[in-house]
Formats: C-alpha cells, sequence, structure tokens
C-alpha cells in the first residue's frame, strides 16, 4: 500500500477505535518508570513524536499504547493541503523513511477542537507548532504568537518547529535574529499562561550556531531544545529522512547540545533514529532523560514500547534500584 494510504488508514481506524491501543498495549507501566521533564511527569521516557497524529485525531489510542507523552502537530494557523503526492517513501531495509508533506493538515481551530475533545489518559501531550507556507519570514512571528496564544491553555506543552525542510524558507528561522522575534511575540502570552515551551531544531545545522541558540533559549527562558527533526539527503530526493539512516548524524548534533546546555536549566529531548533501549541508555549516559519516536514506532510496531519497557524493569531490577529518574543518574555518573 502506498505510505500515505497507509498513514491515514491507520491514523483513521485509531481514531474510530481508540479503545484497539489496550489491546495493543500488553504491558502497565510502571509509576517508578516517570521521568520529569520541565516539570511534567512522562509515564516513560519514550514519546511519540510530532507528525503521526497530525490533527490530533488519535489521542485517545496513542495514550493508551505505553508512550510517556505523546506530541500532535506540526499544526499551522490555517489549513493547508501540503506539497503534491507521492510524498511520503519507504526505505524498508534500512526502516528509514523519506517525507516532503509540507505540513498538511486541517488547521489550528479544528485541531484545537479535536485537542479539547480528547481523552489524554492521564499522559502529557504537546504540541507542534509552525507556520503556514505563504506566510513570509518576516511575519512569521505571527504565525507562533497566534498559536501560542490558542493552545497555551489547552496543551501541556508546545513545540516552535523551525525546522522542517518541507516548507521553503522555513529553516532560515533558525536564525538568531528570527529566532528571537518569535520569542519575543511569545512574552506576553507567555506571561497570561505559562507552559513549558521548546524548540525543534535540525540535523543540518551549522555546529558554529549552537551555541548561540542553546544561550538565546535560555535568556528567553525556554523549557528546552528537541533535537533532531529530519535531515536532507539530495541524493535519495527532496524531502526530510527519518529512522535509521539519519541516527548517528542526529545523535552528532544531539551530544553538541547536550554538552553545550550542561550546567544550565535546559531540558533536551532526543529524537532522530532511536530505535532499541541500548540507544536510549546511550542518550541517557551523555546527559539526557526522555526521547520521542516515529519511524521506528512505523516499523517495529508497539512492540518496541513493550520491548523497551521490559529492559528498563529488568535493568532496575538488575541494578537494585527502585525508580527511572535513579537508574539513569547512576548511568550519567
Amino acid at each position: 500500500m502506498d505510505a500515505e494510504r497507509a498513514h491515514n488508514f491507520v491514523i483513521q481506524n485509531a481514531h474510530n477505535f481508540p479503545f484497539m491501543g489496550y489491546l495493543f498495549s500488553n504491558q502497565k507501566l510502571d509509576k517508578n518508570f516517570q521521568v520529569d521533564i520541565a516539570g511534567l511527569k512522562w509515564s516513560s521516557p519514550v514519546g511519540l513524536a510530532a507528525g503521526l497524529d497530525k490533527n490530533a485525531e488519535a489521542i485517545n489510542f496513542f495514550t493508551t499504547l505505553g508512550f510517556g507523552a505523546v506530541e500532535v502537530g506540526t499544526v499551522t494557523p490555517y489549513s493547508q493541503v501540503g506539497n503534491e503526492r507521492p510524498r511520503m517513501f519507504r526505505y524498508i531495509e534500512e526502516e528509514s523513511l523519506r517525507n516532503r508533506m509540507g505540513f498538511n493538515n486541517d488547521g489550528s481551530s479544528e485541531i484545537l477542537e479535536n485537542l479539547k475533545n480528547s481523552n489524554s489518559n492521564g499522559k502529557v501531550v504537546g504540541v507542534n507548532l509552525g507556520k503556514n507556507k505563504w506566510t513570509t519570514l518576516k511575519n512569521a512571528h505571527k504565525d507562533y504568537q497566534m498559536l501560542y496564544d490558542k493552545f497555551s491553555p489547552f496543551a501541556d506543552y508546545l513545540v516552535i518547529n523551525v525546522s522542517s525542510p518541507n516548507t521553503p524558507g522555513l529553516r532560515q528561522l533558525q536564525e538568531i535574529s528570527f529566532l528571537e522575534d518569535i520569542f519575543d511575540s511569545l512574552f506576553e502570552g507567555r506571561k497570561k499562561v505559562n507552559k513549558p515551551l521548546f524548540l525543534k531544531i535540525s540535523p543540518d545545522m551549522a555546529i558554529e550556531d549552537i551555541s548561540g541558540v542553546v544561550e538565546l533559549c535560555k535568556n528567553k527562558n525556554l523549557a528546552g531544545i528537541i533535537g533532531t527533526n529530519t535531515s536532507v539527503d539530495i541524493q535519495r530526493g527532496p524531502g526530510g529522512m527519518s529512522g535509521k539512516l539519519i541516527f548517528n548524524k542526529s545523535k552528532s548534533i544531539r551530544e553538541l547540545f547536550l554538552k553545550e546546555i550542561n550546567g544550565t536549566n535546559l531540558e533536551f529531548i532526543g529524537v532522530g533514529g532511536f530505535s532499541n533501549y541500548e540507544q536510549l541508555v546511550e542518550f541517557w549516559k551523555l546527559g539526557g532523560k526522555a526521547i520521542q519516536i516515529y519511524t521506528s514506532f512505523i516499523f517495529q510496531g508497539p512492540s518496541i514500547l513493550s520491548s523497551i519497557n521490559k529492559s528498563i524493569k529488568e535493568d532496575l531490577v538488575k541494578n537494585n534500584i527502585s525508580d527511572l529518574e535513579s537508574l539513569i543518574k547512576e548511568y550519567q555518573r
């Protein structure tokens, strides 16, 4: 089946039959699996990355599967159809995907209603925010301001997405001057409703820009950084690569960011090619706590969550440690 058609089929069924999540989730999460991320209690260290449930249609389903948190979107102020099809491609042997979706979504008003009418089952739910394709870079901050004001009363955390390669010019917003405009435009809204705010960054960003981005996030009181988004691979075609093919590139950027935020109050949520428990442990050793997955979930299904949760349980017993936060600290010694 065409990759996007399969995606839509799954989301539609997850929306119509949310109770199916309980059938796929064969392992209840213990309370000692919790990790604290910016004051939010994730029920496990593995969350669902943005992009899978773009329109917040299947929150009821995904929050029963064993994810520690679920992130929906990317949402733009107004609905847009995205790029022409085909725009999602599978690389099965490499457990990777390439997409050039282009922020296709139903728009903020409809997605907000979906969010308000959903049952999060006690899980943390974040919303990933992006600008409309036709909004100029100069006016991009207005889109993010409108979205923050609209979603902050209902989301547990929010994410500024300026790192997708599929909206022309969007990655230019990672420049300090544009980021400053965006964060400054949110100042009044954040005074009224102060929810944890994250910045999602690209694996293709220049290394020399990292310290400036971290300094800005610190100065603007962000909760943290999410790294990374998809990566451009010109040889395979336009769009963003995700999955195992980008793990090493994403890991390199994550390591640099983790070193840079060491000693600050910033959190760092890892995303980009994670597919097993060993990689999660490696991330803990570097200083991180929580990750998000998307592509590995597509290829492995809910079993990836059961496998990681089983490994956590075994690790706790093996090390005679009662809770996950203490286990992570042990790895970070």
